[in-house]
């Protein structure tokens, strides 16, 4: 009966749910509308804030490119390539390949959001080698491991609490920095590692589609789309003149490329003496840039495995401003704050967790990003929380606090299942010589997404912080 269901609910989104850059446009046009009906702003102001917004994500649409590219093109390495070849040998069938899959792809995302791009090329390759795998419920299975990341090491909305001198510190809406023993470290996010590990494997399983007929991806390629490339080491060596040159010594000789990974290695060895285990977007491109380098041993190689890695990214790159243009029609216009006021207004000290959570995933869809969203959402909820625990020890405070921050993050990340900007990071590696769109994927995802939203909002209001 759940396949059946989770069959019906892929139909239902392959035949209403718009590309990513369509929903995008819709998304952007009701915000616009909402802040016309909902606040004093004029049509030309709503304009200008969406203007304003446009251009502020930028830096963050860059990172997240070159996440893509650079963890791309270390799978394109032919070491990489072997160790997935040798992995294959031990998983046999489909229900195999989604377990492992979801597995890996968990503690990959506990790491760094950004090492989903791993989990996608390690996917793609046991779809090619393992019969019987629906690629889109596999990409399906791959995209939701991204979810992991928000109770790991990346978690952006922990991390900016325990930042010196956060914008929530300088506008006094904090005193002090919370540590992560109350965020990252507490009983609430443990458990919710356990449940991201131990759920999805179980859940998926039952939800495995059972027609994979022109399913897989070997009927999905384009013809000839893998038997045709050349090899990287073969582009490299075409670009090479007839006779002996020194420019092609140069571009094909491994010391240029090791000497600057000998560099990129002395600051990636400080990075963590100075700082301990601090895993950010920047010091994970930088490793991928310097292992990238080292693992196709010459530049010129390295450059065709760039060009590669970058042929699908268009997605991230245009969309991600729109996304970032709604944010500023939120945050301009005073919408963010408004609706965040609305959605804490009917909260009690029981039940602000829940709320917390419902604010966390609906602005999600307008401001796919928990940095951006916890911008706008975040100052007007600790106030609320503050003033709910009026009178309360501060450590009690503290742990309120906490608690509903990491309910906001917890359903902004879940929300993520219903919202298809970031599967943009996936498609590019996934969907690279098949025609996949986000509709052929996200109907997967309709269960898992209520299940987990029932489990986390028991969670966020009962487990101990």
């Amino acid at each position: 009966m759940l396949t059946k269901l989770g069959e019906k609910f892929t139909d239902l989104f392959q035949k209403y749910m718009p590309s990513a850059f369509v929903f995008a446009i819709v998304l952007t046009l009701l915000t616009a509308l909402c802040a016309l009906l909902w606040t004093n702003t004029s049509p030309i102001d709503v304009v200008k804030s969406w203007y304003k917004g446009f251009f502020e994500l930028l830096s963050f649409g860059m990172q997240i490119v070159l996440i893509i590219i650079t963890g791309f093109s270390i799978a394109l390495s032919p070491k990489i390539k072997r160790a997935i070849e040798k992995l294959a040998v031990y998983i046999h069938t489909p229900k195999q390949v989604y377990l492992f899959v979801l597995v890996m792809g968990t503690l990959l995302s506990f790491v760094s959001f950004g090492w989903i791009v791993i989990t996608c090329l390690l996917a793609r390759e046991l779809a090619l080698k393992v019969k019987g795998v629906n690629y889109p419920f596999l990409i399906a299975c791959t995209y939701f491991t991204f979810g992991g990341w928000v109770s790991g090491l990346s978690s952006s909305i922990p991390l900016l609490l325990n930042t010196d001198d956060n914008f929530l510190i300088k506008k006094n809406v904090l005193s002090t920095v919370i540590p992560t023993s109350y965020t990252l470290g507490s009983t609430l996010n443990i458990a919710m590692i356990a449940v991201f590990l131990l759920v999805p494997p179980l859940l998926f399983l039952i939800l495995i589609p059972k027609n994979t007929k022109g399913k897989e991806l070997k009927d999905l390629l384009k013809p000839g789309y893998e038997s045709q490339e050349e090899s990287i080491k073969e582009e490299a060596e075409s670009f090479k003149l007839p006779m002996k040159a020194i420019s092609d010594t140069l571009n094909n000789t491994p010391l240029l490329s090791l000497l600057i990974f000998a560099m990129g290695l002395a600051y990636i060895v400080y990075h963590f003496a100075t700082n301990g285990f601090d895993v950010n977007l920047n010091i994970m491109i930088f490793i991928f840039l310097m292992l990238g380098l080292l693992m196709h041993k010459t530049p010129m190689r390295y450059s065709v495995a760039m060009k590669r890695a970058s042929g699908n990214i268009s997605g991230v790159l245009f969309q991600y401003p729109f996304y970032a243009g709604i944010m500023g029609i939120m945050i301009y216009t005073g919408i963010g704050e408004e609706l965040t006021e609305v959605l804490l207004s009917v909260m009690t000290i029981d039940t602000y967790p829940f709320y917390a959570y419902l604010t966390g995933g609906v602005v999600n869809f307008a401001i796919p990003s928990a940095g951006g969203e916890f911008a706008v959402v975040g100052p007007s909820m600790i106030e609320a929380v503050k003033d709910l625990g009026a009178g309360l020890p501060p450590d009690q405070i503290t742990e309120m606090v906490s608690r509903a921050s990491m309910s906001v993050a917890f359903g902004e990340s879940l929300s993520n299942m219903l919202q298809p900007f970031f599967i943009l990071l996936v498609l590019p590696v996934m969907g690279a010589g098949v025609k996949l769109q986000a509709r052929d994927i996200m109907g997967y995802l309709v269960l898992p997404f209520l299940i987990f939203f029932i489990i986390q909002v028991l969670m966020v209001l009962y487990i101990p912080l």
